[in-house]
């Protein structure tokens, strides 16, 4: 079990010497402890953010501790970085300088690979839309797909069920799409409307524009004529 360091983000002293405030400190116990008196002292802090880095003086330093720090609007700790012993630091430092050109070369192949992947798997999500809504429109289903599938975003496209491409994670990024994009539900938000009477004051509508695609297109484009006519 990993050590944990804590960043205060609070005026706080040590307990035990009286030194404070502390930008680092322990809580054995609850009680707030500076790192010389929890004999951590002789640790140096690694920000988080360079991986290869991260994992050599992790697994070099006999000591180490993991830094976190409480996100409020999260409301949880957040990994920060590492405290490790200086020499291993060092010894990862000049690791990391050694084939740092290799590195880089890797990072591009991947950054290559996923791009492919990506763009594979977004005309795969459009296609997915298509079959189950043909009469949405081919430029729509592949900007609802490229936005759903977005690489990072946390959004349905990239839950388990979306890359299986079930057809309940598909179904909920058409309907998100109509949503955000054919009603006026952020301006509903934006008054200070619920989510979730927006959400039943927009029903109707969403659901009349996911029946007409999934109708077919001549049904798709009847509806566009009339909400143009409105």
């Amino acid at each position: 079990m990993d050590l944990v360091v804590f960043e205060s983000l609070k005026r706080i002293s040590c307990a035990e010497c009286g030194n404070g405030p502390l930008p680092h400190l322990v809580r054995p116990s609850g009680v707030p402890r500076c790192l010389d008196c929890a004999d951590l002292g002789h640790l140096v802090y690694l920000p988080r953010g360079d991986a290869a880095l991260t994992r050599r003086a992790r697994t070099g330093s006999s000591l180490c501790a993991v830094v976190v720090r409480f996100n409020k609007r999260h409301r949880r700790h957040e990994r920060q970085g590492l405290l490790v012993e200086e020499p291993a630091l060092a010894r990862a430092e000049a690791a990391c300088l050694a084939d740092a050109e290799a590195r880089a070369r890797r990072r591009a192949r991947d950054r290559l690979r996923r791009a492919a992947e990506d763009t594979r798997f977004t005309a795969l999500f459009a296609a997915e839309i298509a079959r189950l809504f043909p009469g949405c429109p081919p430029e729509r289903a592949l900007a609802i797909a490229a936005h759903a599938s977005l690489r990072g975003s946390g959004r349905v496209g990239r839950s388990a069920a979306g890359r299986a491409l079930s057809e309940q994670a598909v179904s909920v990024a058409v309907r998100a799409a109509i949503r955000h994009e054919d009603t006026e539900y952020d301006a509903l938000l934006m008054a200070g409307v619920q989510r979730f009477e927006a959400r039943a004051r927009l029903a109707p509508r969403i659901e009349a524009v996911l029946a007409s695609w999934r109708s077919g297109p001549a049904q798709a484009a009847q509806l566009v004529r009339e909400r143009e006519r409105r």
